[in-house]
């Protein structure tokens, strides 16, 4: 009996592999261009502001190394990992068809990748076009395993703005002086249900500092540029926690592009770039020749008192090729970059923001939405299970609709697929628990009280699906928060301060051209209103790109059921998927061993 079980489940599997291998010969076949890429994950010592760490990078590089490809490829990445912990990488902006064992979040569409082993995801490039990026999406080892991708247009396309004459990549990042040990800081914290996670200590642009940091005036990257000529900056914020405010002194920028779509160009003196962001802005080089700062500084939208984050300003310089004198320092963009706390800032350049909606990238925003959903983004109190936490029966979490959610011991994909019970519920609500002034002063601690599970929403496919994020006021702890939505891109059509008035505000919904884009931020105390189309069946991450916050809850996943059709359902799975044997604070070594030890 067991003789015949094995040998029919050895057959099933290679039956598995050979349609797997088939369906990605006729993906390939599809696709313009096939790439291949191998990312090797291993420790290395690096030296940052006078003080050697050890971290965990890419092919020996922070940032890792860039993808570039066109728009309709197929991109094959082999990631070996030979770090210490598992890790898992997602493909940020990237829709991923029909394919969601490939999009990456830990305990959402899979395990980790075990030490010593490798898993290929397989990265199908359809409507993107711009900047998109990569990182890891287990725990916070996205603070140094990240990366662009570069999506160019297909061939015989060309960028709707005159082509530019060279190119820069700049990527944002945050140091944390915990390094390798940064996860386990994290899960200490958690596990207590202090309020005190790990903060950055600065900011990166390319993995530097840059001149206004000790030891780093050697390493500041520079960006040479001719007199006269035009040049596309391509801007991604990898920052872990934090909004950021980005400016070049004397040189104005022109936005053209934001997450992996084009937009109406706009110029601005600054930027408001949000964590999980990419934009792209055209600079042209019309100043006198010398060298000028690129800087990037925080933006924080916590209130005004609170100062406990890093003031440390990250700089690039701008460089013209030529001969001029290097004896004065670069130029400062003292009077375009916004303060820290610069609300108005920040509102002013999000409110610019607009879709391109030309013919040949036009919009397509959903008119007849079938499903509404409001949901609030709040800081709450969940109880301690046992009595843990060191500072009383709560601790502090954070919700969409009063959930916060709860890592699964199998991942919700896998879960959902083999029709496995207990991992997740499928009652995530379409409303709060309880209506009130979202916004107001000196609320309830009551209604700070909040439950903890692993609840999901279902849409049927094709659903027109409109969400209206509203921010709140509760424990005081009002902050932006900047929604990802992963398989989809989606519409902001409406955005503003204070309560959502559901009379009117609708009436000044921004349905010609509006931006289209995969993160966007709820405002301090404002609301904002998407709309997308649910045609990517399978299952798909919502969450805060502050990773703090994701990582006290203000998480969901919307799984989006299989249409009538092959080409409208979820791909099988691949032959091999990593294995859910692994525990958030232990590596895997240290499982390994007590595994041994039991055996």
């Amino acid at each position: 009996m067991s003789m015949a079980t094995s040998s029919s489940n050895s057959s099933n599997i290679f039956l598995a592999a050979v349609l797997l291998v088939f369906g990605n010969v006729v993906l390939g076949a599809q696709a313009s261009n096939v790439h291949y890429y191998d990312f090797v994950l291993r420790e290395i010592n690096v030296t940052r502001n006078c003080t050697t760490t050890t971290i965990l990078v890419v092919n020996d590089s922070l940032p890792g190394p860039t993808i570039r490809a066109r728009k309709g490829d197929l991109v094959y990445v082999k990631v070996h990992n030979q770090g210490l912990y598992g890790v898992t990488l997602h493909w940020h902006g990237v829709k991923q068809p029909r394919n969601p064992w490939s999009d990456g979040p830990e305990y959402i569409t899979q395990c980790a990748i075990p030490p010593g082993t490798n898993f290929t995801y397989e990265v199908n490039l359809t409507d993107e076009e711009g900047t998109v990026w990569w990182h890891a999406h287990s725990e916070w080892t996205r603070s140094t395993v990240h990366g662009a991708i570069v999506v160019l247009p297909r061939e015989g396309s060309n960028f709707p703005f005159p082509k530019p004459e060279g190119e820069h990549l700049i990527v944002l990042g945050s140091w944390y002086n915990e390094g390798t040990s940064l996860n386990k800081a994290l899960e200490m914290e958690l596990s207590i249900g202090s309020p005190n996670v790990p903060r950055a200590t600065g900011y990166l642009i390319n993995g530097q500092f840059g001149d206004f940091v000790p030891c780093s005036n050697d390493t500041t990257p520079h960006f040479f540029v001719d007199y006269g000529k035009t040049y596309l900056f391509r801007i991604v914020n990898a920052v872990v926690g934090s909004e950021m405010f980005v400016s070049i002194a004397d040189h104005n920028m022109m936005l053209v592009g934001m997450d992996g779509a084009y937009t109406k160009p706009i110029v601005v003196s600054y930027l408001m770039i949000e964590p999980g962001q990419t934009m792209d802005v055209l600079v042209t080089a019309n100043q006198s020749p010398g060298r000028y700062y690129m800087a990037a500084q925080r933006f924080s939208s916590e209130d005004m008192d609170f100062t406990k984050f890093a003031h440390v300003v990250a700089t690039t310089i701008i460089q013209y090729e030529g001969n001029f004198s290097l004896t004065s320092p670069p130029s400062y963009p003292n009077d375009t970059l916004p303060f820290y706390h610069d609300y108005s800032a920040a509102a002013s350049f999000t409110q610019q923001l607009r879709g391109l909606a030309s013919e040949e990238h036009p919009v397509d925003v959903p008119h007849n939405v079938t499903t509404r959903m409001f949901i609030t983004a709040s800081m709450n109190d969940v109880a301690c299970p046992n009595d843990s936490c060191y500072f009383g029966d709560t601790k502090i979490a954070t919700t969409l609709n009063n959930i916060s959610w709860e890592d699964p011991s199998v991942d919700v994909l896998q879960a959902y697929y083999r029709n496995i019970s207990g991992v997740y519920t499928t009652d995530f609500p379409d409303l709060p628990p309880v209506m009130y002034n979202f916004t107001g002063d000196d609320l309830s601690t009551s209604l700070a009280e909040a439950a903890a599970g692993t609840s999901v929403k279902v849409l049927n496919y094709n659903e027109t699906v409109e969400i209206v994020f509203q921010g709140t006021n509760l424990l005081e702890g009002s902050e932006n928060h900047p929604m990802h939505m992963h398989g989809y891109s989606f519409y902001v059509v409406g955005v503003g301060l204070g309560n959502f008035n559901n009379e009117t505000d609708p009436e000044k919904y921004n349905l010609v051209d509006p931006p289209k884009v995969n993160t966007f931020g709820v405002p301090k105390r404002g609301w904002v209103a998407i709309r997308f189309r649910a045609s990517n069946p399978g299952v798909w991450y919502w969450h805060c790109h502050i990773d703090r916050h994701m990582s006290w809850g203000m998480n969901t996943a919307f799984i989006v059921k299989n249409g009538d059709t092959k080409e409208t359902s979820m791909r099988p799975p691949p032959s091999y998927m990593p294995p859910c044997i692994a525990s958030k604070d232990k590596s895997y070594r240290e499982i390994s061993q007590t595994l041994k030890s039991d055996m």
